[in-house]
């Protein structure tokens, strides 16, 4: 063999060394943060549930409105009002006419001598119980326009706890492809060290020009720099799901090998679009504005109440003037009763009431618009849901494919260097389609479960969805 081979083959034998020792694969585990234990997406999801300070509030106004129906209900009840008063004045009256007014207190009894340097006790009680026994169903149609909003505040609650969580879950798909970008990144940036290594050593033995080296060099600092972007990405989608979990951001750590290592195997089941809260919660309130309305036309009618009440006064002056002094007046000595029937009709309340029920018709055809409002705008997002999710099941579908023709093209390209048929240029741009074709890869097969999660958010109901990640699990 002639001597000026022997460097030559040297060269070609670094070369086969450092090529082999490159990754050949993606690890699809998620890296904890902090120290952290990994969090599931079912988890994700039930800590925002319970955590997210906007649907604790919603709770809270869920709780008001449940309360605001025993209110309601209150007004069948019999009123009782109680009162005792006492005090020490004089005896002095003001004889005739006193209009009604709160600055001269209101004396009862006859006038008698007296004049203002003498004083006596007075004292006064009693109770008086009223109750309306039948009012033309007024008091039912508030009790049913309080229990409608009722209705209302738990359909919102339950909207917002849908939108809190779905959007939980979908910035836990954005850090899991950061993730996974940044694994990618981390594989690209190996292969290029290696074939960095690789073109230095032909280089060094003059089998190569310069330029090749400079270029290798240019591409392997282009793929750390990608790395150092896809490491910034995973941080700011980690920060934007510290939000929903209430944690800090380095605290945050997911498990996504569920979602990155299986696909559904099916997809979720159709439902109507009424089912849906945001439809529901309309539904309420235009159910509101019509018992509001079913109020309005029992207005116009008499009021009948009954009445009960039994009352003491004690008095220190006797009718002739006299003061006996002392206690006297203190406690009441002479008593009362009564009972009966009152009916009152407010003739002229006519006209306001006819405004009050224009008013409210616009109310009503407000609410049923609004009704007619969403249920389109949830048929709609439902039919884009679907449509997205067929197209990420086709691309999923499809990138396997790409996948494996970047891997045969960038062995190949490696391959043609080696033997001086293809450039640097060449095998960089082989990387890139492989690094992109990686990406594409487990970019889409997240992208179905994406797809799937928004579907179940179209259809008002993440329940679903977590039974499908259950099954996937399981197999």
């Amino acid at each position: 063999m002639p001597r000026q081979l022997f460097p030559f083959l040297r060269a070609i034998g670094s070369v086969l060394i450092a090529l082999s020792s490159a990754s050949p694969g993606l690890s699809a585990q998620a890296p904890g943060a902090g120290g952290q234990s990994a969090m599931t997406l079912e988890q994700v999801i039930e800590t925002a549930r319970e955590h997210y300070p906007a649907i604790k509030a919603a709770q809270a106004q869920q709780r008001a409105a449940q309360g605001a129906i025993g209110l309601a209900k209150t007004a069948y009840l019999p009123r009782t009002d109680l009162l005792w008063q006492t005090n020490r004045a004089t005896a002095n009256n003001l004889y005739g006419l006193l209009l009604p007014q709160g600055v001269i207190p209101s004396i009862s009894g006859p006038v008698i001598a007296s004049d203002m340097t003498r004083s006596a006790w007075s004292s006064g009680g009693g109770a008086l119980v009223s109750w309306q026994p039948f009012d033309f169903g007024i008091r039912g149609a508030k009790v049913t326009a309080v229990r409608e909003a009722s209705e209302a505040a738990k359909q919102a609650t339950d909207l917002t706890i849908l939108e809190v969580t779905s959007s939980a879950g979908s910035a836990f798909f954005d850090v899991a492809a950061a993730q996974q970008l940044v694994t990618v990144a981390q594989a690209n940036v190996r292969r290029n060290e290696t074939f960095d290594r690789a073109v230095h050593v032909l280089v060094d033995n003059s089998l190569r020009a310069g330029a090749d080296a400079s270029q290798a060099d240019a591409q392997l600092a282009l793929a750390r720099n990608q790395l150092i972007q896809a490491q910034t990405q995973e941080a700011i989608r980690r920060s934007a799901l510290a939000v929903y979990l209430q944690i800090p951001g380095e605290q945050v750590a997911i498990d996504a090998s569920p979602v990155v290592n299986a696909s559904p195997a099916s997809d979720l089941e159709a439902t109507a679009a009424t089912l849906h809260p945001s439809v529901l919660q309309e539904s309420a309130l235009s159910l509101q504005q019509e018992a509001l309305k079913h109020a309005l036309d029992r207005s116009y009618v008499p009021a009948f109440s009954t009445l009960g009440t039994v009352s003491g006064r004690g008095a220190g002056t006797g009718l002739t003037g006299q003061f006996p002094g002392g206690t006297s007046g203190l406690a009441p000595d002479t008593f009362n009763w009564a009972a009966g029937v009152q009916v009152t009709f407010s003739a002229f309340d006519f006209f306001g009431l006819h405004e009050q029920k224009k008013i409210q018709d616009a109310n009503i055809q407000a609410e049923h618009a609004r009704y007619d409002l969403s249920l389109q705008g949830v048929s709609a997002a439902i039919e884009q849901a679907r449509a997205t999710l067929t197209g990420a099941r086709q691309i999923a579908a499809n990138t396997p494919t790409e996948l494996s023709a970047a891997q045969a093209s960038e062995q190949q390209q490696q391959v043609r260097y080696r033997s001086g048929l293809a450039t640097v240029v060449d095998v960089a741009a082989a990387e890139g389609v492989l690094a992109q074709a990686e990406a594409d890869d487990v970019i889409a097969r997240l992208g179905v479960w994406r797809a799937e999660l928004a579907v179940a958010a179209a259809q008002g109901d993440l329940r679903p969805f977590l039974q499908l990640l259950n099954q996937a699990k399981v197999r």
